[in-house]
């Protein structure tokens, strides 16, 4: 059945298009082609001043003059183009009631009706009278002879949007999908928005079934498009689906996705007070801890008080001093014990602290300047200039949440909050995701990003920190290769006991010093970094999870020749 749907789509899609492509002059186009007749012979300056704003969509301008129009001319059609486009430009600037006048107004003779009741249905939508507005669309669908693709997918999507507010749901997804039908396939944010309008028909009846694939056809467009907005809307859209199903763990991801587009920068207060908390919350309940047990110290310390004036000698005198003794120094190398978690809970406090002001500074600084070169360019209508700044500025925040990233699911593994279970997996399709979410950064630096996997390992490992790891080490080279380099990934069997995944790069390589830290890593914990060396919490992040997962990170590098880092991840039969 999903087959046959499929199929039917394309070939009203196929139908649609050619009827674009070979459709007459419609109502708009004859609007436009009689008004430049009309200037072309007329001496109303005002009038014509106010249409060629119009085209130029100046609706201040526009708005202006065609005021001054109507004291120039006097017959009917002109009167009526002059209330049309001064309606749609009231409309544009939000003076609905205003645009309202304007468009009833205009004679119910002239020769574009359609476009007036078009007008009316779109003015009723944006006053919530969903009614009216739905029966000016009705109007404008019957007298819709000529086809505009424009005009009907926004026609469509806003009949639509009645009947959804109507609950007229059935109806809705008709016209949804009739939109649908006439988007092109270039027109992205079009097909974003109308498969998140279906998913809401399909959402709003309780059809999760139909909605939810819907939703995540929407997000996956949306990763790929350039704006921001329908990113952030799917990323929420995603984050409530998810929540409403009770995978809060995924919800969690997709809103702070949402967050980061949203604001671009994670909000470094709210980590603060999680973590500062948190720590609150430990000390208190040490602290607690610590005084119960000297409570107890205090009442064994009468015991044996009791114990040495009630002894009938001297060696049953020492052999319970001894006894309490032993049980003292238990107590007190417990309250030690707990002592140093607690330093090494608030030094692992310091270092997130530490990354975040010191790691996030220069490139929120950064981004600043960007924002602000990017408003004097606007200014001076550099607009050659606009695009790459805009470039610049998204890569900056991409990096920026790469580390927050990090943060925070170092925070979770440190708190035993990041979800860990270890799973047989095919080990090539877990690869083939890590590289296919870093191909265009790679394309955008002109570097060969290739793979050769293997389809036959299976690996038991913890599926999410184990994207984590690739991630993090993808994203460093990346960063270190230089244009025209070369990024080769490949997987295969070591053992029995092992499969491998190695990423080799041609980037700067690392110095003999600074590779003797990282691999200092395996045995080394947060509470001994010197954050003067230079260690960073991704390489830290990823040679604890991968110990978690039973499994090796081994690192070959050579300044100025590149690096080749291999994960050995224990078989499934292993």
């Amino acid at each position: 059945m999903k087959h046959l749907i499929s199929i039917s789509f394309f070939l009203y899609f196929f139908i649609g298009y050619s009827q674009i492509n070979e459709k007459k002059e419609s109502e708009l186009e004859k609007l436009h082609k009689r008004i430049e007749e009309i200037c072309a012979e007329s001496k109303e300056k005002a009038f014509c001043k106010a249409f060629s704003f119009y085209k130029e969509r100046n609706y201040d301008s526009c708005y202006v003059y065609s005021s001054l129009g109507f004291k120039e001319v006097n017959d009917i059609e002109k009167k009526n183009i002059l209330n049309y486009i001064q309606g749609v430009s009231a409309l544009n600037k939000g003076f609905f009631k205003k645009a309202l006048r304007n468009i009833e107004f205009i004679s119910d003779s002239c020769q574009f009706i359609g476009l007036k009741n078009l007008k009316k249905g779109r003015i009723y939508l944006e006053l919530k009278n969903f009614k009216e507005a739905l029966y000016y669309y009705k109007e404008w669908e019957k007298s819709n002879g000529l086809k505009d693709s424009d005009l009907e997918k926004k026609a469509y999507h806003n009949i639509g949007v009645c009947l959804m507010h109507m609950k007229e749901y059935g109806e809705a997804k008709i016209y949804f999908s009739k939109e649908l039908e006439i988007i092109e396939v270039r027109d992205t944010a079009a097909l974003i928005r109308t498969k998140i309008d279906l998913a809401n028909v399909y959402y709003n009846q309780y059809l999760d079934d139909e909605a939810i694939p819907l939703f995540k056809e929407a997000y996956e467009l949306a990763k790929i498009f350039s704006d921001v907005e329908l990113k952030q809307y799917t990323a929420k859209n995603m984050a409530v689906v998810e929540k409403n199903r009770k995978n809060y763990q995924k919800s969690v991801d997709y809103y702070v996705e949402y967050g980061r587009w949203k604001d671009s920068i994670w909000n470094r207060d709210k980590i603060w007070e999680l973590t500062e908390k948190d720590k609150q919350l430990a000390v208190a309940q040490k602290q607690q801890e610590i005084v119960l047990q000297e409570e107890q110290l205090k009442r064994q310390a009468v015991v044996q008080k009791s114990l040495v004036i009630g002894a009938s000698g001297l060696l049953v005198f020492l052999g319970f001093l001894g006894y309490f003794y032993k049980k003292l120094q238990g107590k007190n190398k417990l309250i030690t014990q707990q002592k140093e978690a607690l330093n090494i809970a608030n030094k692992t406090k310091d270092y997130l602290f530490s990354v975040v002001s010191h790691d996030l500074r220069s490139p929120i600084n950064t981004i600043k300047r960007q924002h602000e070169k990017l408003k004097r360019q606007l200014k001076n209508k550099e607009y050659d200039a606009v695009n790459e700044t805009t470039n610049n500025a998204i890569a900056l925040t991409e990096s920026t949440s790469h580390l927050l990233n990090n943060v925070l699911h170092w925070s979770l593994e440190q708190n035993n909050q990041l979800s860990f279970k270890a799973e047989e997996y095919p080990l090539k399709p877990l690869v083939e995701q890590a590289v296919y979410n870093f191909e265009e950064i790679a394309e955008a630096k002109n570097i060969a990003l290739t793979t050769l996997l293997e389809p036959s390992i299976l690996v038991k490992a913890d599926k999410e920190s184990l994207k984590i790891v690739l991630r993090n080490l993808l994203d460093n080279a990346l960063k270190y290769t230089e244009e025209n380099g070369t990024i080769a990934v490949k997987t295969y069997s070591d053992s029995e006991e092992f499969s491998t995944v190695e990423i080799k790069d041609t980037g700067f390589g690392i110095s003999e010093e600074k590779l003797a830290k990282i691999k200092g890593l395996e045995d080394l914990s947060i509470d001994k970094i010197n954050r003067s060396e230079g260690v960073g919490l991704g390489m830290l992040l990823c040679q604890t999870l991968i110990k978690k997962n039973n499994g090796k990170l081994l690192i070959d590098s050579e300044l100025g020749v590149g690096t080749t880092i291999k994960i050995l991840l224990p078989n499934a039969s292993a």
